[in-house]
């Protein structure tokens, strides 16, 4: 790659040379950031707003977000800005700090790596950036600005109060916190990713070891407002954390049970973004779809890798495995939402054993699969192997909330009286790209699906009574992972093995271990034949009978014998013979899975954003 030359760019100056006249700063698309004056010539030497507006460089921060599709936004536009439009206070350009542009430059640099786009010159954090000793600011500052302020709580009301109403993100924001803070030694809040639009994705965690997985621990994650403009789900997680810190320290023996025994992950708002618009709206106003999709006009529920039409294929075919299904690649030339790329990724680092979506516009608990097994059919029941036990999931919820009970068929859900609350999602409407769908089959996660009620933007005199009909089940729901059997596979050595098999008779799904060797497998009540395998060791079959009123996973563990050497009789990836392909690490999206196929010296796909910049084009950022 070729450097600019030095009138675009320019060598490091001296602080004294950082003098200058300040200005209004005027530039649209460094409007949000946090000072408003800056100076010209400008740290790459443009010497007007019109030089900058012109700049190859602006042009660049002004579409980076949809080139790559969301990622490192708005983080790389306001660092960028920084250098584009220096921060000037008091006849001086104070210059962005060198550490967070090399903290960015680590998360980011894999997303240019993706499009083939090298790294833009102008975010050389050696060449434009200084030290603290040199009074740098940080130009991300804004990203934590008002999230961090203590809200106070109404005058006489206990910590353990809660406010039954809606939440703005940095109220969410500081809720969250403010409750991991009070529980911090059974709490912590984390971000999975960002939005579109650069927002936090902020998970609150309750577990006895926050921040680690223990053995033998399940794993459950409940996730809200992935539609944006379905609301009562992002309020009810909001609540339930609450709920449930305080239920701990008054000394709930169900509660300190529960988080004692669970890993417990909320993520109350998938589609922050989306709910900005719907607020704006209001409750009571807001329309069918104002605020469904993320910032990218993407329905995140349609936006996962469609994996049920491959289960159907793989089904047809004796003796394939039709779980763990990878990602094809295919998927990754499409749009995909930061949002939902967070999502897999999470996936990835833990190994979730249940979870449950929250949404809006009925009242009515549905399973999997999503997408009817014939495509052309909208309607059709499709059940997975697991179907017994989905149901009784769902059950486990539906048949404690008490609308979803009521036997009035003039009520919201009545329609779903007759099967009790509960439907299979193929039976009530068809559709890929679902996040339910997603789960079973690229993972060990059972997800289902609750819709919380007909009004999408409850009013907010209605939530506290939505939260005393959905605080039982949710518990009820979380409480279901305890069910069936969990264990340990391990050597004869008593090292544990990981990504061993564990297979069920009669049920064409199975799943694998940790990375410690421990696994979970939800099971209905019954006798079931569990078999564990895994490549180079010989199978071991048990026989395990799960009482129907056991609430408490049954302990069934299982040590491997490495198998004699010479000649082996199996065929690799075969699913029942013999001991099964090795499976397959979870996906992560390739590096360039975007790249559009090129031909020599042809240019990548990004670069028809410049062309109209004739000999001004951007070569700094062609990588060949």
């Amino acid at each position: 790659m070729a450097l600019p030359p030095l009138s675009a760019g320019g060598c490091p100056r001296s602080a004294a040379a950082d003098s200058a006249m300040c200005v209004d700063l005027q530039l649209q698309t460094c409007s949000d950031v946090t000072y408003n004056r800056t100076a010209f010539p400008t740290l790459l030497q443009h010497r007007s707003r019109e030089a900058v507006e012109s700049s190859s460089e602006y042009i660049l921060l002004s579409v980076l977000h949809h080139l790559l599709e969301g990622q490192c936004n708005p983080d790389l536009r306001l660092l960028g800005c920084a250098v584009l439009a220096p921060r000037c206070e008091g006849g001086r350009v104070r210059r962005p700090c060198r550490h967070v542009c090399g903290a960015l430059r680590e998360a980011c640099q894999p997303a240019f790596d993706a499009i083939d786009m090298a790294w833009p010159y102008f975010l050389d954090c050696g060449r434009y950036f200084s030290g603290p000793e040199e009074g740098c600011y940080d130009p991300l500052e804004k990203l934590r600005g008002g999230l961090d302020i203590e809200e106070a709580l109404p005058s006489g009301h206990p910590p353990t109060f809660i406010q039954f109403t809606h939440h703005s993100y940095a109220q969410m924001v500081r809720v969250l916190r403010r409750t991991a803070a009070r529980c911090a030694h059974i709490s912590k809040t984390y971000s999975i990713g960002r939005s579109f639009d650069g927002r936090d994705l902020l998970v609150i965690e309750f577990s006895s070891r926050p921040g680690q997985h223990e053995l033998m621990e399940p794993e459950v994650k409940l996730i809200g407002n992935i539609h944006g403009n379905e609301v009562a789900g992002r309020e009810m997680l909001i609540y339930l954390a609450q709920y449930l810190c305080s239920e701990y320290l008054l000394g709930s023996p169900r509660i300190q049970r529960l988080l004692n025994t669970t890993r417990i992950h909320l993520l109350p708002s998938m589609n922050p973004d989306g709910y900005e618009v719907a607020a704006a709206e209001g409750a009571g106003y807001n329309g069918w779809t104002s605020g469904r999709q993320n910032a990218q006009n993407l329905d995140l529920n349609r936006n996962f890798p469609d994996l049920t039409s491959e289960y159907y294929r793989l089904a047809s075919v004796r003796g394939a495995r039709s779980d763990h299904i990878a990602i094809p690649q295919h998927y990754w030339w499409g749009k995909v939402a930061p949002e939902t790329k967070a999502i897999m990724k999470w996936m990835r680092t833990i190994p979730f054993v249940l979870s449950a979506s929250l949404h809006g516009g009925d009242l009515v608990v549905s399973y999997p699969f999503d997408f009817s097994k014939h495509p052309q059919e909208e309607k059709m029941f499709s059940p997975t192997p697991d179907d017994k036990m989905f149901k009784l999931l769902a059950r486990a919820y539906a048949d404690v909330h008490p609308m979803m009970m009521d036997r009035s068929e003039n009520r919201c859900g009545g329609n779903f009286l007759k099967r009790g609350s509960i439907i299979n999602g193929a039976d009530w409407y068809s559709f890929t790209g679902g996040m339910s769908d997603f789960n079973y089959l690229h993972s060990n996660c059972f997800e289902i699906t609750v819709e919380l009620g007909c009004m999408k933007f409850p009013p907010e005199e209605a939530l506290y009574t939505i939260w005393q009909h959905n605080k039982e089940p949710l518990l009820n729901f979380m409480e279901m992972v305890h069910r069936g059997i969990k264990g340990m596979v391990m050597d004869k050595f008593g090292k544990p093995v990981k990504n061993a098999r564990i297979l069920v008779k009669g049920i064409r799904h199975d799943i694998t271990t940790a990375p410690d060797g421990d696994y979970w497998r939800l099971l209905p009540p019954g006798a079931h034949i569990v078999i564990a395998q895994a490549p180079g060791y010989s199978k071991v079959i048990k026989k395990v009978i799960i009482p129907a009123r056991m609430k408490r996973a049954g302990r069934v563990d299982f040590i491997l014998q490495p198998l004699r050497t010479g000649p082996q009789k199996f065929l690799p990836g075969s699913r029942r013979g013999g001991l099964g392909g090795e499976p397959q690490e979870p996906d992560e999206e390739p590096l360039g899975a975007r790249r559009q196929p090129t031909t020599g010296g042809s240019k990548p796909w990004w670069w028809s954003y410049f062309t109209s910049l004739g000999q001004h084009q951007p070569r700094w950022l062609l990588k060949y």
